[in-house]
């Protein structure tokens, strides 16, 4: 059984950060999460693009805006949740993801702006992905593969109106509505 995972984007720039963070959602989705929490400028358009993936593609994900992440993050851990924050100076996830105990709820927490210091004190675990800058987004799947199993397959994502189906030389969409496949 696929663990339950949230994960929490802090310090979201609606002008600055609208594609890296829909990314961050989009990848969370696909690699298996239940839920997207933003949190730093409310933006209705990424939650919009979320909700929309989801009713075409299926699956039981949700997203939401939280405008106090450490308020979020508090309770989160008083209901008996882990927090893993992803960072270049925590741990090396190679050695510290299959440790994490998944018979629980987990926040992974993927920074954005300024990330306050008192997360990393809040955090059951600070995990890196290397220790050198890199893309959030590469550190999320990364981590979510390692900590999933894999990617999530296609019993993930029930109710699917589209499905994309492999093709060696070109794009197959089924849309369920219509009954039909385009390319």
């Amino acid at each position: 059984m696929r663990p339950d995972v949230t994960v929490v984007r802090l310090g979201h720039r609606q002008q600055r950060d609208k594609r890296i963070t829909s990314h961050l959602g989009l990848t969370a989705r696909a690699m298996g999460a239940n839920n997207f929490v933003l949190c730093g400028d409310e933006d209705q358009g990424v939650l919009d693009t979320l909700s929309d993936v989801t009713d075409n593609f299926g699956g039981d994900f949700s997203s939401e805006h939280h405008a106090k992440p450490m308020g979020f993050l508090r309770h989160f851990t008083k209901q008996g949740g882990r927090i893993v924050h992803l960072t270049m100076y925590g741990e090396p996830h190679d050695t510290v993801t299959s440790t994490i105990p998944t018979d629980g709820p987990i926040a992974v927490v993927v920074g954005g702006a300024k990330v306050p210091g008192e997360i990393y004190k809040l955090a059951d675990y600070n995990i890196a992905i290397g220790h050198q800058p890199h893309s959030e987004v590469a550190a999320l799947a990364l981590f979510m593969s390692e900590l999933m199993g894999g990617v999530a397959g296609p019993e993930q994502f029930p109710g699917a109106r589209l499905e994309i189906q492999s093709h060696p030389s070109g794009k197959v969409v089924i849309d369920r509505d219509e009954d039909s496949e385009s390319s």
